[in-house]
């Protein structure tokens, strides 16, 4: 008797040691899909909701957790800063994308969100090529999963614009790839690889591109049945160069010059065909919903090509779908054009989703799809609803200010950039007429309020020296970094917005701090995903933190938000 419980106490002991011994695997995904729709508001989930399939939204929503209540929380709501925030897990003031451009002072000129001329094009054209993201200050979720996997993990970029495939990759990708219109291309840069692998190369051989511009773009149904839109032809819809008026069908092989510039290439002995692209415009299909079905066809080829998910290690795709920005900003929220994109865009989803039941298993992928900014109702739209609405020219705006300090103070450059409503003063100028730099802060923003559509202005030193937990303020505070924001922001009335072929007013934009501008969707589905919904309020920076705790990694290194514990089940 005594022998046995020696016996046992001796096993009991030594199960917790065998346990250590033999650990149970860390529990991941297979593959973790991030889709990012590009101006895309919360209400659009449900606007379309009897129109679309059974395949797309309505199974992520079906078969997932929807964050009802999720927004931007800084501006300006931009796709640059947007794709950084859902990647980094923190604001602008922490992770240094301050906007798609910003004004660089050691330059003396305004760079780009991407721009790195240190790096080469690879597949492209220069233009479009030398991207990289060295001007993000911290590292990404897809960061953390290469660090967290010894680099195993693959991680990989797709989007047509190159901000939205490079950001959200992050430092450490294994690729990006975005679109170049000079040659209707998937392409790189060096700063990934030296030349494109052979798969991409032969699905740029196969001109997408240009088999979605051969034909016309018609509606998806018939147009009657579009009663969640306006009248087809608006004065506030932007209409394709070419075209006299925005409405369908739009004759994309006429207007893209792709038949065109095709027949004269054949019709020249001895001349290559590949001369069709010098003549056509293959940057069109990016304000079409074909944008997004050429993204889709990419982004199946490379889980096919690169085994994402399918090597025994968690990988990362980060695929965001941006036509529907484009459409949105030409025709407005409000467009049969914007409504028919959704519906394609659910289709290109349904199938995108199926692809992966097929390639990866159905369950083992885990899914997020959101939107890197929403967008406001076009200002002429709701002026015709007797809804108070307008907008201000950007250069308007600049001069106005610029004059106001030359009266003050005499000529001079005073304003050296007015961009993503921040004003940016010539520093060096006001140090050699002895002023204070502070003072003429102040009065720029006693000037600013006065100008029509302007509801507030804060001057720079008072971001520095203060801090808000929420309201106006917060959202400026988040947005700002000292050294590439300006030295006074301003914030415009709600439903008014910047218009760059002011005062004509076409389409729409974004970029406040209006729930318009900063309500987005959030769906997460697939692997460990439980059904249901939270209307608990949640933030765009909270989804980097919830990814990384399902990988059981690290957040990345500058993260503010926190885990969604609704949706962890926790």
């Amino acid at each position: 008797m005594k022998k046995c419980l020696i016996l046992l106490l001796a096993a009991a002991l030594a199960g917790p040691a065998l346990a250590q011994k033999n650990p149970k695997a860390v529990d991941r995904p297979k593959l973790v899909v991030g889709i990012v729709v590009d101006q895309m508001r919360y209400d659009y989930l449900y606007r379309y909701w009897a129109k679309y399939g059974n395949d797309g939204f309505k199974r992520l929503l079906g078969q997932g957790f929807s964050y009802e209540n999720t927004h931007y929380n800084y501006v300006p709501t931009y796709t640059g800063p947007g794709h950084a925030s859902v990647y980094t897990g923190t604001t602008p003031s922490v992770h240094g994308i301050v906007g798609n451009n910003w004004y660089v002072r050691a330059a003396g000129r305004e760079t780009y969100v991407t721009e790195d001329k240190t790096v080469q094009p690879v597949g492209g054209t220069a233009l479009a090529g030398q991207q990289s993201p060295r001007n993000m200050l911290t590292t990404t979720i897809t960061d953390e999963l290469r660090l967290a996997t010894n680099f195993q993990s693959k991680v990989i970029g797709v989007c047509i614009k190159d901000r939205g495939s490079i950001l959200p990759a992050g430092h450490s990708a294994n690729a990006a790839y975005w679109y170049d219109g000079a040659n209707g291309a998937f392409i790189t840069s060096t700063y990934y690889q030296n030349a494109l692998p052979e798969w991409v190369t032969q699905f740029n051989s196969r001109k997408l591109a240009e088999k979605y511009l051969s034909k016309p773009w018609e509606t998806l149904l018939p147009i009657e049945q579009y009663t969640e839109s306006s009248a087809d032809d608006v004065a506030w819809e932007g209409a394709f160069k070419g075209e006299a008026k925005p409405v369908f069908p739009h004759n994309l092989p006429l207007l893209s010059g792709i038949n065109i510039a095709a027949e004269k290439a054949g019709e020249r002995a001895g001349v290559d065909a590949s001369a069709a692209t010098q003549s056509a415009n293959y940057d069109l299909i990016r304000s079409t919903p074909f944008g997004n079905s050429l993204t889709a066809d990419f982004a199946m080829e490379t889980v096919r090509a690169e085994k994402l998910g399918q090597r025994g290690q968690t990988d990362f795709l980060a695929l965001s779908f941006s036509s529907t920005d484009y459409v949105g900003h030409q025709f407005g929220t409000t467009a049969i054009e914007t409504e028919d994109t959704y519906l394609r865009l659910d289709q290109d989803l349904a199938r995108f989703l199926a692809f992966l039941d097929k390639t990866v298993g159905k369950g083992n992928a885990l899914v997020f799809l959101t939107a890197d900014h929403a967008a406001a109702q076009s200002p002429d739209f709701m002026r015709d609803k007797h809804i108070p609405a307008g907008s201000v020219g950007p250069a308007l705006m600049r001069d106005s200010l610029q004059q106001m300090l030359v009266r003050r103070h005499g000529t001079g450059n005073w304003v050296l950039s007015y961009e993503n409503q921040q004003v940016y003063l010539n520093r060096p100028l006001i140090a050699e007429r002895k002023l204070d730099l502070r003072k003429v802060q102040d009065e720029v923003v006693d000037a600013a309020v006065r100008l029509t559509g302007v509801n507030r202005a804060i001057a720079a030193d008072d971001l520095q020296k203060s801090h808000w937990e929420s309201g106006m303020l917060m959202y400026l505070e988040n947005g700002y970094f000292p050294k590439r924001s300006g030295d006074v922001m301003l914030v415009l009335e709600p439903g008014w917005l910047e218009s760059y072929s002011y005062p004509v007013n076409k389409g729409t934009t974004h970029g406040s701090m209006n729930t318009y501008d900063t309500h987005v969707p959030l769906v997460f589905w697939g692997w460990h995903v439980r059904k249901g919904e939270s209307n608990a309020p949640a933030k765009i920076t909270d989804i980097a933190p919830t990814v990384a705790r399902w990988l059981h990694i690290q957040e990345p290194n500058g993260c503010t938000g926190q885990p969604l514990q609704e949706v962890l089940g926790r």
